[in-house]
């Protein structure tokens, strides 16, 4: 179990809800909550009652809603406003009445933005910080403080941001969190300063980054080296401009790195699922490349890698990826040797460490194809089809086109309509289908589910959910060579395949024949 000696203190339902782009409501809210208790975080930022309506109905909702077995609510507010008494202060008193068992205040140590923001003075500024400290505490709640601009502050006036540390301290608050709210801060000056403070107060100290350097992840860390006990930081590093300290990051620099254990249970052996989880509910796309939980964490792509992999995973991996329930991938592309193929095929099931010439043959066949401008690293269903072909030494499908046709019809004032013909064997028999669609692409995939279906009636459940179309570099105009990539799902999983041509219509097709193709595979309709 982790004791209060080390905090994890996650603001994502804050400080992360401040991304451009990013609105939860509070069924959102409750939901992440849910997946940062389960990751072992120590405490969890729920918003600021009082200020904003969504948090009080949060917090209000939170109290029979939530069972949190690893974590502990915090509400965030600020510091009573100047010439009013805490006990009086609005604010001051929603927090007090959202009977969130701890309270983190934001209060100014920048001198500068004491007298221009507060318009208020130096003196009165500490007072503000002792009144409302002092005040939360008799009402039994616990109290965090957040140093808004502390660095910056202290490069200003040292003596006056020490000066509000103390005061803090000595007014019972248990954490002061240093916060470089302009992400400006490089590591070796902030573990000087985290250390001049430590010596200087005998506070207990925390850090919260944001990450306008880049260095968000590492000043939190340079921190904790530094002395201190307490880390903020949000999933996936949502927030304002550059984000905030991504706290997935920190957790796994500390405990896998420094080995010492900060999140209550063995959740960051779920940290993958809960970081996409977390995509899922605020609905911003993954990061593929972001480090521990991306999908690209862990994947090698060039031949050199895969040859060292196959020997042994450590020699290209910092850590085993099981520890953060993340995998290796192996990636296919025109940069693949022969021990990436293999490999791949080891991912995807197949055996081919004694069959050395069908390696070669899989290997060639693939930087070949991706000379053309296919893409193989993305679209592991279509290299798996072209694996099982090079094995059998022949193309096996379950319906061979015999043709297909599109045509689009527009009148004048009129909306177009879009009318798709193929014609297939399925089985011996010959099958002509017709299908209509709001476009080309929908209008084939209609008319291939028609001619299959009878035969085929598991295709009901394949659903195409994304298209994407890139135009190959070196390539112009409208006889551009175009590349297509499909995904598609059965309710069960998804996969991506891949087509390439001059036409567009031709490549979805080509795209959309082998996702179709594939998914029967996945029914287990072998051919």
């Amino acid at each position: 179990m982790v004791d209060d000696q080390f905090h994890v203190y996650d603001t994502t339902l804050r400080d992360g809800a401040q991304q451009e782009g990013l609105n939860l409501t509070v069924a959102d809210k409750l939901a992440i909550a849910r997946h940062l208790d389960h990751l072992g975080v120590g405490f969890i930022e729920g918003g600021w009652p009082g200020a904003i309506p969504k948090d009080t109905e949060f917090f209000r909702r939170a109290a029979t809603e939530l069972d949190l077995r690893h974590a502990t609510l915090a509400a965030f507010g600020a510091t009573r406003k100047a010439g009013v008494k805490a006990a009086d202060d609005p604010q001051v008193v929603a927090l007090r009445e959202s009977r969130a068992p701890v309270v983190t205040l934001v209060a100014k140590s920048h001198d500068r933005h004491v007298e221009l923001a507060l318009r208020t003075t130096l003196k009165e500024n500490l007072v503000m910080w002792a009144d409302t400290v002092a005040h939360l505490k008799a009402e039994g709640q616990r109290v965090f403080v957040d140093a808004e601009h502390f660095f910056d502050g202290y490069r200003a006036n040292p003596a006056y941001a020490l000066e509000c540390v103390r005061v803090a301290a000595e007014n019972g608050a248990d954490v002061i969190a240093l916060c470089d709210t302009n992400g400006g801060m490089l590591p070796t000056e902030l573990g000087d300063v985290v250390r001049a403070v430590i010596d200087g107060t005998q506070a207990r100290i925390g850090i919260h980054c944001h990450d306008d350097t880049a260095c968000a992840v590492a000043n939190t860390l340079m921190a904790v080296e530094a002395g201190a006990t307490h880390v903020q930081g949000t999933a996936n590093g949502y927030g304002e401009r550059a984000g905030n300290a991504n706290l997935f990051s920190v957790v796994a620099g500390l405990q896998l790195k420094k080995g010492q254990h900060v999140l209550d249970g063995d959740g960051i052996r779920e940290m993958t699922r809960i970081a996409h989880a977390i995509s899922e509910v605020t609905n911003v796309t993954p990061d593929t490349h972001q480090p521990y939980v991306g999908l690209s964490a862990f994947a090698h792509k060039a031949g050199l890698h895969a040859s060292a992999v196959r020997v042994d995973p450590n020699l290209y991996q910092h850590i085993d990826p099981a520890e953060v329930g993340n995998d290796m991938r192996m990636l296919v592309s025109d940069m693949a040797g022969r021990a990436s193929v293999e490999l791949k095929g080891r991912e995807l099931g197949y055996d081919l460490s004694g069959d050395k010439p069908a390696i070669g043959r899989v290997t060639d066949r693939v930087k070949e194809m991706e000379a053309r401008g296919y893409s193989f690293e993305a679209a592991d269903a279509s290299f798996e089809l072209l694996l099982r072909d090079e094995l059998a030494g022949e193309k096996h499908r379950h319906f061979t086109v015999e043709s297909w046709r599109v045509i689009v019809e527009q009148g004048a004032g009129a909306m177009a309509t879009t009318e798709a013909t193929v014609r297939l064997h399925v089985k011996g028999e010959r099958v002509i289908a017709v299908g209509e669609g709001n476009g080309p692409v929908n209008a084939l995939d209609m008319a291939l589910r028609t001619a299959l279906e009878q035969t085929f009636p598991e295709l009901a459940n394949l659903e195409l959910s994304d298209f994407k179309v890139r135009i190959l570099e070196g390539s112009h105009g409208t006889g551009a060579v175009t590349r297509v990539l499909i995904t598609s799902g059965d309710g069960d999983g998804a996969w991506s395949t891949v087509g390439v041509d001059e036409n567009i219509i031709s490549a979805s097709w080509h795209a959309l024949e082998e996702a179709v193709t594939y998914g029967l595979l996945r029914a287990g309709r072998d051919v």
